[in-house]
């Protein structure tokens, strides 16, 4: 066994004070109810046009390239859209309501 390091003083567990609990807090108590446990579902609308809030904050600040990059985030932005309605859709959450005379999305079930 070593000595200890000069310097440093000796620590010894068993001197700690004891520590007393704290006492129960009667507003912060659980009390159990009666809980509904069937999840909510929320059906979810596609966006008629998913580009609209990246539009609106304005072009792009890329000097000479503005209009391509315009284009190309319109392209990734419609693309995710397109694969976020896909899967609500194989999830069964999409809103029947909301395909009605939006001709661009199929459901086949």
């Amino acid at each position: 066994m070593s000595a200890p390091r000069r310097g440093t003083p000796a620590r010894n567990k068993s001197r700690r004070p004891a520590v007393a609990p704290d006492p129960v807090n009667e507003t912060w108590t659980f009390t159990a109810e009666a809980v509904d446990d069937t999840p909510s579902r929320t059906l979810i609308r596609p966006a008629a046009d998913p580009t609209a809030l990246i539009r609106s904050l304005g072009p792009p600040p890329l000097p000479g390239g503005e209009t391509a990059a315009e284009h190309y985030f319109a392209v990734v932005y419609e693309r995710a859209a397109a694969l976020a309605v896909a899967l609500a859709a194989a999830s069964d959450l999409l809103d029947p309501d909301a395909l009605h005379g939006d001709d661009d999305i199929v459901l086949d079930h």
